[in-house]
């Protein structure tokens, strides 16, 4: 469903004086998923402020999401990816640059919406069902319950990923994720920022749910997260035997493929969801690297326009789920 906004122009083919219209499409799912996002954000951040504790939250988050061994391993994988690339490119090609540029908007934007999104999904199951359901797993072993937990939102999120492939209002999101053409371990985050709603609903609640009110130690999600990352680096290491398992850049690499079947091998970290669904497809050694991106350039890349800044080219690709002309 779409709005519909008038916008007038004055056309070179008509005689002057007389004004011609073009009509732009104002999506109406995206903007249902700004004012969600928007809402659980507020939440989040008026309970923190009513508890004084927003700047501990928001260092916290820093703390788990961008962590020293998150950034050690980025620049470790900008290193392997010239040593060892998959895809032989320059040191500074646009599509690394580019998403280096959606890293640096992570830092400062996402990993902030994440933590408010966080305490807002736990805020509103509050309110909904009452404080009883932090402490019903008490009694359980914290490395059980840690293992469990753990296993829980690797499953969320790729129930969310598979929403995100199927349902349009969600993909128009999503799709700057796979815009992508040249794959780098930046590319894990080249993501809308409101991309991660959904996330949160399949993923995080059950995540906190679970663990009531025993925090899941910071660096288990720290360790969660550098496995979801290293995956997009443009390396074509496959694990051997592991990789049956454990998604790897070259397993996860067929996934962002511009070619052949579509919807598969939709794992972040473990293979089994895909195995289980009947979607996994494991790379076989000596095959070349397949092209990534979405089949036709349909969205705007920056691949597509070199004359631009990179900053104006990010901007339009945020927009671009919100209008269409």
């Amino acid at each position: 469903m779409t709005l519909t906004l008038v916008e007038q122009r004055t056309s070179a083919a008509r005689a002057p004086g007389v004004v011609a219209t073009r009509r732009v499409r104002i999506a109406v799912p995206s903007v249902v998923i700004l004012v969600a996002t928007s809402a659980v954000v507020w939440t989040g951040a008026s309970s923190l402020l009513a508890d004084h504790r927003l700047g501990a939250a928001l260092a916290g988050g820093w703390a788990e999401l961008a962590a020293p061994l998150v950034l050690a391993l980025v620049l470790a994988l900008v290193v392997c990816e010239q040593r060892w690339p998959a895809e032989r490119r320059p040191v500074l090609a646009r599509g690394l640059v580019h998403d280096a540029c959606f890293f640096v908007l992570h830092l400062a934007l996402v990993i902030p919406l994440m933590t408010l999104l966080a305490f807002g999904f736990s805020r509103v199951l509050d309110d909904l069902v009452g404080g009883s359901w932090r402490s019903w797993t008490g009694s359980i072993p914290l490395w059980a319950l840690a293992a469990a937990t753990l296993m829980a939102m690797d499953a969320g999120n790729w129930l969310a990923h598979w929403t995100e492939h199927r349902v349009g209002a969600l993909w128009r999101m999503h799709a700057l994720h796979h815009s992508q053409e040249e794959l780098n371990v930046f590319t894990s985050f080249r993501a809308h920022p409101l991309s991660h709603f959904m996330g949160f609903c399949l993923a995080t609640v059950p995540v906190v749910l679970v663990m009531g009110a025993r925090p899941l130690t910071p660096v288990l999600i720290t360790i969660y997260v550098c496995l979801g990352t290293l995956p997009h680096a443009n390396v074509p290491w496959s694990y051997g035997p592991l990789g049956k398992v454990v998604v790897s850049p070259a397993y996860h690499r067929i996934h962002h493929s511009s070619e052949g079947a579509l919807g598969v091998n939709l794992g972040i970290v473990l293979t089994a969801w895909d195995v289980m669904s009947r979607r996994a497809r494991f790379p076989r050694p000596g095959d070349a690297p397949c092209p990534t991106g979405i089949a036709g350039r349909p969205l705007a890349t920056e691949q597509t326009a070199r004359g631009k800044a990179h900053v104006a080219v990010l901007i339009n690709q945020l927009l671009e789920p919100f209008a269409k002309s």
